[in-house]
């Protein structure tokens, strides 16, 4: 690393904290104006952002990055179209920023509340999907913080040609700049330095994968909100309805087996009578499965499952099967092997469903429904800067209001103690 390196990183988070305290006074129609402003040059720049994708997607290619990875990073037209739709949906929200909370009058006679406010200036260290830079942005934006985004060189035109589109929005609605600041260098060697500006940066969100994970955590002198790898189960009960069973357990493999809340494992019940027929049904869909001996009996095209196997996040067509015994041994090996993403229960017997919710120890847990779910759009929270796997101060799919705090404000009249 150069010094002219170093000097880049303190002087982008000194502008950082400067604007921070612009962002978090932006009144709500000036936050929803820039919102519109910056889904609106997406919308008018379509042709701009594919050609700076397709200069990423040939780079890539040429390095062998894996299938998964160049799915994420791929951006065409309708996934344009959803990341415009996803900035308006976070426009349209409710703004929490100045919210009073739990007022209340304690015995002394002052009134005690709690006002909900931004967090400050937020860094997001991310990989491969050039989304989460508009997401991450938009969604600070609404809640008065400050991005700094760093994302992975795979995508580095991808996430330069939305830096820019949001920074003319930002200077044309007659703010600062530095309200979003994409950091236009690809060297990794820049990230140590920047997990130490703790003067300037108040929490750290990695995406990504475990290496990248680990690295950060390990590093960071700042608070690190954690979006780990999602190792999602779906246990499918011996009451489980065939139809439910076939149609989520093949939703949250095959839909998208790139993403996080992808399934990995299947667990199903021993007594459940449409095993093979469920086996079959993953097979038609090109998906390779990895089983227990028991599996291995269902299917001549089911592979054996190794103790790997169990704690693979695939991220792709490829699915772990385990038939269990009972519920407990469902919950036991989920214990075992989640990492506290999603998990999911198919069944019609209540008393089941009631014991997963509230045994499993996971960010979000389902019942006849597909991991897939696990999602700040689909949660109604517009987008997400991330999944957090770890329960402080967020946990799950992290939209606006995860990205504030609370602070204590009192009402007086003349009291002393």
């Amino acid at each position: 690393m150069t010094a002219d390196d170093i000097k880049y990183i303190e002087e982008l988070c000194i502008n950082a904290k400067k604007a921070s305290k612009i962002a978090a006074n932006l009144k709500t129609v000036e936050k929803n104006n820039i919102l519109f402003k910056i889904a609106k040059k997406i919308l008018d720049n379509k042709d701009y952002i594919i050609s700076e994708n397709k200069k990423d997607l040939k780079e890539a290619e040429a390095t062998g990055i894996a299938p998964a990875m160049l799915d994420r990073l791929l951006l065409n037209e309708k996934r344009i179209d959803d990341i415009a739709k996803s900035v308006e949906d976070i426009a349209r929200f409710t703004d929490p920023i100045g919210r009073i909370e739990n007022m209340k009058v304690v015995p002394s006679g002052i009134r005690v509340g709690q006002m909900r406010v931004p967090l400050g200036v937020i860094a997001a260290i991310y990989e491969a999907r050039p989304n989460v830079t508009v997401d991450i942005a938009a969604l600070c934006i609404k809640s008065g913080n400050v991005s700094i985004l760093r994302g992975g060189q795979e995508a580095f035109n991808s996430n330069m040609a939305f830096g820019r589109l949001i920074t003319e929005s930002l200077k044309e609605s007659g703010v600062s700049e530095y309200i979003v600041n994409v950091i236009n260098r690809t060297s990794r060697e820049l990230v140590p330095p920047l997990l130490k500006m703790d003067k300037y940066i108040d929490m750290v969100i990695p995406r990504g994968g475990e290496g990248l994970i680990k690295m950060v955590v390990q590093e960071s002198t700042i608070p690190v909100l954690r979006h780990e790898r999602g190792l999602c189960h779906v246990f499918v009960d011996e009451s489980a309805n065939r139809d439910f069973a076939e149609k989520i357990t093949i939703n949250a493999k095959v839909q998208r087996p790139t993403v996080c809340n992808a399934a990995e494992t299947l667990l199903i019940h021993e007594n459940y009578p449409y095993k093979r027929e469920l086996i079959q049904a993953l097979i038609d869909h090109n998906v390779e499965i990895r089983g227990c001996e028991k599996t291995q009996r269902l299917h001549e095209k089911v592979k054996a499952a190794t103790e790997v196997d169990w704690d693979m996040e695939y991220l792709d067509l490829i699915i772990s099967v385990k038939i269990v015994s009972s519920l407990d041994e469902a919950l036991e090996h989920i214990a075992r092997y989640s990492s506290g993403h999603t998990e999911t229960i198919i069944t019609a017997n209540y008393y089941n469903s009631e014991r997963f919710l509230k045994e499993v120890d996971s960010a979000a847990v389902m019942v006849n429904a597909s991991t897939r779910f696990h999602d700040g759009g689909e949660f109604g929270l517009g987008a997400e800067v991330g999944i957090s796997t770890q329960k402080l101060h967020a946990r799950g799919a992290m939209g606006i209001e995860g990205l504030t705090t609370l602070k204590y404000i009192v009402y007086g009249n003349g009291e002393t103690r």
